[in-house]
């Protein structure tokens, strides 16, 4: 299920406020944060309870796959 662009532009991380990367269908990342929310259902998951903690390895890889 995609996700709709307009929904996309206002959601923003439960914790900073700031805006997140999005890897279709996975995650939202807050990379200030190392941040990963979770996609449940084509539905993300925003609750800071939720997200989990990215070490190194995994934010570069993330970072990579949303650069393109």
């Amino acid at each position: 299920m995609a996700i709709d662009a307009t929904l996309l532009k206002i959601l923003a991380c439960p914790q900073d406020k700031g805006p997140l990367l999005y890897l279709e269908g996975e995650l939202f990342y807050n990379a200030r944060l190392r941040r990963a929310y979770p996609i449940e259902d084509g539905l993300p998951v925003l609750l800071i309870s939720e997200a989990r903690d990215v070490d190194e390895d995994e934010h570069q890889r993330i970072l990579a796959r949303a650069a393109g």
